[in-house]
């Protein structure tokens, strides 16, 4: 398993009439906090690409609980739980400032070839660099 963790304050423009942040906006949140993770990784988006590298969300589910609010800490926990065939799976948490939970959210991916736009298995690269990190976690706890 890779955990990362990745910080915010909503926005004004991303708060509704009620106070609340608009509910499409934890999908970009948790977009944002994905891809800190794979930055910390190696494999950002520039990385992939420059590997003919796509990664297009295929599904995206989320469970509100509570709302987040302007200009709250928000905290997103990003979490791979296993490694990558085809798909690339990333579970989310997002709770407040209180440690309140506010939603729970899955996002799938797929590794597509830029050219092709088509599905493939997980490349070398990418996975030599999640086992590594897998690993490294396993070894320390």
């Amino acid at each position: 398993m890779i955990t990362d963790v990745f910080q915010l304050r909503p926005r004004y423009g991303e708060v509704d009439k009620m106070g609340y942040v608009y509910h499409a906006n934890y999908v970009t949140f948790c977009h944002q906090a994905r891809n800190e993770l794979l930055r910390k990784l190696g494999l950002d988006e520039v990385k992939l690409e420059e590997n003919q590298i796509m990664l297009p969300v295929i599904s995206f589910d989320i469970k509100y609980k509570k709302p987040a609010h302007f200009d709250e800490l928000i905290t997103i926990k990003t979490t791979i739980r296993e490694m990558p065939k085809v798909r690339f799976s990333f579970y989310f948490e997002v709770k407040n400032e209180q440690n309140v939970l506010l939603c729970k959210a899955k996002s799938d991916v797929v590794f597509v070839d830029i050219q092709s736009r088509l599905p493939q298995k997980i490349p070398s690269f990418v996975e030599k660099r999640l086992t590594t990190n897998f690993e490294t976690i396993n070894r320390l706890n």
